[in-house]
């Protein structure tokens, strides 16, 4: 995703903003909540850290080495 496509979509709520970010190559979405108050740019800074945060977690955790414990 480090030059991937992401699109975001804006819809006002009442007095907030919903914002989704969707990788593009997976398709992968996540939806964040925020002040109507805050500007774009914070906006899509908050869905891109947790569109980032959901797309590392999706990677398969490390194997598990049998080693010793002490």
């Amino acid at each position: 995703m480090a030059d991937g496509e992401v699109y975001f979509e804006f819809v006002q709520v009442g007095q907030q903003m919903r914002v989704a970010a969707i990788d593009a190559a997976t398709g992968t979405e996540v939806i964040v909540i925020t002040p109507v108050s805050a500007n774009k740019y914070q906006m899509q800074q908050i869905a891109m850290a947790k569109l980032r945060k959901k797309l590392g977690e999706a990677a398969p955790p490390p194997p598990v080495s049998s080693g010793k414990f002490a």
